[in-house]
Parts: C-alpha cells; structure tokens; sequence
C-alpha cells in the first residue's frame, strides 16, 4: 500500500484492511529537501508522522523507500526543461507511472519482494477482464476523479493495482477516517505538485531556471502594458497573477525567443477556434480506439470536452473540439474518455501559433 499520510490513503489502507488483505504500508520519499529546504517547510516529515500513527491503529507496518535521486531524474529534470521550452508540463502524470508505480515496482525487485497488489488513495476503478487486459474507470465522484494522471499507465502495471476509493464520493471517505477513528481524518487534502506540499510553486520555478525579466503586450496592438518575471512563470489562458489593470487579461501566447508574454481580453484571441490540435505520441492503455467520436479532458478536473478524432499516417492524433478551450497549452495532457473508461492520452501540441514551445 502506498501511503503518504493523507486521509486518502489512509482509508484506502483501512479499507484493504476491513476487506481481509495482508497489507504492508510504504512510504515513498521523494521531497527534495537537502536542494530546497529555504523555499518553506518541510513537509515529508509531518506526512511520515501521520503515516506512521495511522500504520499503528491499523497493525500493518510501514517502510520508507527513498525515491529522490530518480524522482529528480524521471520528473523533475524534465518539468523543467518542458518549462524552459514554453511548455506546460504534467509532472503528476509522469509520476505515477514513472516513480509510484514505476521506480517504486523496480525497488521492490531489487529486494526480491513479491507482491500481489499494490494499493493506492487514487479516486479511479481498474476491471480486469477475463482475458487478462486491464481497463482503467473513473471514479464515482466525477471531482475527485483522478484517472487524468493515470493516462500514461501500462497494462501491466494496472492489472495489479487496487484503488479503494474509486467507489467513494469524497464526503464519505471522511466520514470513513472518523468512524474509524484514523489520525489523519481532519487532515487537509494536499495540493498542488506532488512532491511539492506547502512549498511554494514559483518559487520552486524560480530556484531552477531564475528570473528573467519581460514585456507583456496585448497581442492585438502590441502595446506593451507591463512586465513578467521570466514566460516560465506562466502558462496559456491564465487569469490571475499578471498584475494588469484595466482586465480581465488573458495569457493567449508566450514567446520563448523574446521572452514576451502576450495577452488580451479575449481569451480566444490568437487561438483561432480554440478547438484544434494535435497529441504526436498518443499512449493508449488497451488499443487505439476504433470510435472517431471521444470525450477529451484537457486538464484535471470533472469537464470534459466532446472531440472528433482522427489518426494520421505517422500516428499522431488530430483532435477537434466540439466546444472552443481558452486553455489549451502545449505540453499538457489531452486524456481520453469513452463513457467511464479512461483510454489514454498525450501530450498536446498546437500549430500555427507563435511561442508554442516548438
């Protein structure tokens, strides 16, 4: 089980519990303390100490397995060279199949540990059919679903995976930690970043690719309206946090050569349509689907948007909208939905627009 010392996966350990599993309790130490310990408090050692006090009132022990140096190899390098490109990257995404389910299976192995199943606080549901294939479900609550940054799993790695939770709205997961009288039950849900907790995002950005000082214009007129602390800070269809008056503003591109950010009061100006792009080097976890009509997220939440799809001879995927996103950004994830099942996705690239990470 892994456990992080959130209520989450603390009722999701109690519930592999109730259910009669033989558990053992994992803790993965990826925070990076030693590099950014100055930009805020250290939360791991709280989480290890709420980990460990709800192993106590479940009976299962607990293990800590140190993850940083390919939690910063598989993750972290590459969050920041996705930045620095213009990019807007999804570091959880890449954590879960590279690290949680990834370094952590290849740990284990290296002790010639077997297990049956690895457990998680996910709000997701995996099936597996009787010939063996695995198909990952969306939760119960359509807010907490997290299947958007289970995209990138592999059939091997979901077929021994159980998620507790995926049958639970969130109100009745705290209703489970108190009835079961758990330490973490009145703790707050974390936020953010996976390995960040409390610290702060920018000034994590910050500490690896500095401050770089630009203009920021309105993309119709090219008046330049005032500056940004470097285009990394942010991303496409941003609001908040450019210090503008006259708004509401818009971040519609960004120019990594000039390291101009551009914006505009209407969030769709500079995007076309706000509909089309492509996903180059799509993951699907079964087989690519045969229906040209899907569900699309294009970033975690409970939307979803209806897409027309369509395969191009080299295998990327061109993607319509049926309703325009203010929000597309290149490098985030495009996730597919046929009804309940998650079906895979990739990262989104957007043509024709000047400063899209190309």
């Amino acid at each position: 089980m892994l456990l992080s010392g959130g209520v989450d996966s603390s009722v999701a350990l109690h519930l592999l519990r109730r259910a009669g599993h033989d558990v053992t309790a994992f803790y993965l130490k990826i925070w990076l303390e030693d590099e950014l310990a100055y930009l805020g408090d250290c939360p791991w050692e709280e989480d290890l100490s709420f980990a460990r006090t709800v192993c106590e009132q479940e009976s299962v022990p607990l293990e800590v397995i140190p993850l940083q140096r390919l939690y910063h190899q598989r993750v972290v390098g590459e969050l920041i060279e996705e930045l620095r490109a213009g990019n807007t990257p999804s570091p959880d995404i890449w954590c879960n199949r590279r690290v949680k389910f990834g370094a952590f299976n290849e740990a284990l192995a290296a002790r010639g540990d077997t297990f049956d199943a690895i457990g998680s606080g996910h709000y997701a549901r995996v099936t597996v059919g009787t010939d063996g294939t695995a198909r990952l479900l969306s939760a119960v609550d359509p807010v907490k679903d997290q299947t958007y940054f289970l995209c990138q799993m592999t059939q091997q790695q979901l077929v021994s995976c159980l998620f507790p939770l995926g049958d639970y709205p969130k109100a009745k997961v705290r209703q489970l930690a108190v009835e079961a009288g758990l330490a973490t039950a009145d703790r707050p849900d974390s936020q953010g970043i996976c390995f960040l907790g409390k610290l702060d995002y920018e000034g994590f950005v910050a500490a690896h690719l500095g401050e770089k000082r630009g203009a920021i214009v309105e993309a119709e007129s090219g008046r330049r309206l005032g500056d940004h602390r470097g285009y990394w800070f942010h991303t496409l269809g941003q609001r908040r946090g450019l210090g503008l008056s006259g708004g509401p503003w818009y971040v519609v591109s960004k120019d990594p050569g000039t390291n101009e950010v551009r914006v505009s009061n209407d969030p769709h100006s500079g995007l076309g349509p706000g509909r089309l792009f492509t996903v180059p080097a799509p993951h699907w976890i079964r087989a690519e689907p045969q229906t040209r009509e899907l569900e699309v997220k294009v970033r975690h939440g409970p939307q979803r948007h209806g897409a027309q799809v369509r395969s191009l001879p080299d295998g990327t995927l061109a993607v319509e909208l049926s309703t325009p996103d203010p929000g597309l950004a290149p490098g985030q994830f495009a996730v597919f939905y046929d009804g309940d099942e998650c079906l895979g996705g990739g990262a989104i690239q957007l043509r024709g627009r000047v400063g899209e990470g190309a």
